[in-house]
């Protein structure tokens, strides 16, 4: 409802618009709970070995391009990536759990499960990658045969120029978030990164996981030979979820400074209120 103002000039008002569809909502919840889990048991896998190398072997003796490890007697964690180290005690590498001293890649409080099993942290890792897969796929053929993916997903062309996407970012730096009809759809922004993520990252996880799943590498080992051996399939499979992960953080950081309680209530009934500016 608008309300005029003392100076008779500009207010705004309330509307609700559609904004997300029901097979659009479903992934997104599932996803949330299967990314979850993916990522705190993928930090368990990548705990039994923390270091990453390229080619087709690794092992301890190997030179690796990312390694996450403890030394001084476990009294010092390090991050070290090519040539660049970085102390990570207390997070990384070293880091206390009830009163002692822990020595892992990764801390209990990022892992699942949070007590260190290799085993159950292989179970939680299959069955929610089915779960992610499975949903992944129905999401992308029903997007593709409703038009969602090129109504909602494929940026326009005025959308990709250069100065709308620097405009963009700038809005997004100082918080500027679209109102009005603006509101109604994604940004150019957002379209590129979740472009990116579904029809890019996504696949690249799921093409790495499998190479490196034992029966899915007898029935097909040529997943491996795309990407040059089973140590580089892991390495890439580890940087798409890192920056998955920092998608994910940002995601989050934009749904707060947007509104949390508005953009999370869209997510569940699909309906979204914006404001609506007008001219009195």
């Amino acid at each position: 409802m608008a309300v005029r103002g003392r100076e008779g000039i500009s207010n705004q008002a309330e509307q609700v618009v559609r904004r997300h569809g029901l097979a659009t909502r479903l992934w997104h919840w599932i996803n949330v709970v299967a990314v979850f889990t993916l990522i705190g048991s993928g930090l368990t896998i990548f705990n039994a070995h923390p270091r990453l190398y390229w080619g087709s072997y690794g092992a301890n003796f190997d030179p690796a391009w990312l390694e996450i490890d403890d030394r001084a007697g476990g009294s010092e964690g390090f991050l070290r990536i090519g040539g660049i180290e970085v102390e990570t005690t207390g997070f990384l590498g070293v880091f206390e759990k009830d009163g002692s001293t822990r020595t892992r890649a990764f801390p209990h409080y990022l892992t699942i499960p949070a007590n260190y099993s290799l085993a159950d942290g292989r179970r939680y890792h299959l069955f929610a990658a089915w779960v992610f897969g499975l949903s992944g796929l129905v999401y992308v053929i029903v997007s593709l045969l409703n038009g969602h993916a090129r109504r909602a997903l494929l940026p326009r062309r005025a959308e990709l120029r250069p100065r709308h996407l620097w405009q963009e970012v700038k809005d997004h730096a100082r918080l500027r978030f679209p109102k009005g009809d603006a509101a109604r759809s994604y940004n150019s922004l957002q379209k590129l990164s979740y472009l990116v993520v579904i029809f890019g990252l996504l696949p690249l996880m799921v093409l790495t996981g499998l190479g490196m799943s034992p029966n899915m590498n007898a029935a097909w080992p040529w997943i491996l030979d795309m990407f040059g051996g089973r140590q580089s399939a892991r390495s890439v499979h580890f940087i798409c979820a890192t920056l998955i992960g920092a998608f994910i953080i940002v995601h989050l950081l934009m749904v707060i400074a947007a509104g949390p309680v508005r953009e999370i209530r869209s997510m569940i009934t699909g309906r979204l209120r914006i404001d609506r500016e007008e001219t009195v």
